[in-house]
């Protein structure tokens, strides 16, 4: 058997995916960033953050 490796002189995208540049057009694309946790019943009740 070979121990010969293959390298790519450049990884494929998947494997580095490029930020957006601008934050409009990630707004555009996915919309609103939402957080993890839904706020519970009494953050809703007294409009806590």
């Amino acid at each position: 058997m070979s121990n010969l490796t293959y390298r790519s002189s450049r990884p494929d995208n998947w494997v580095q995916p490029r930020a957006y540049s601008d934050p409009s057009q990630r707004m555009m694309k996915h919309g609103r960033i939402l957080p993890m946790e839904e706020p519970g019943f009494l953050a809703r009740l007294f409009g806590m953050r």
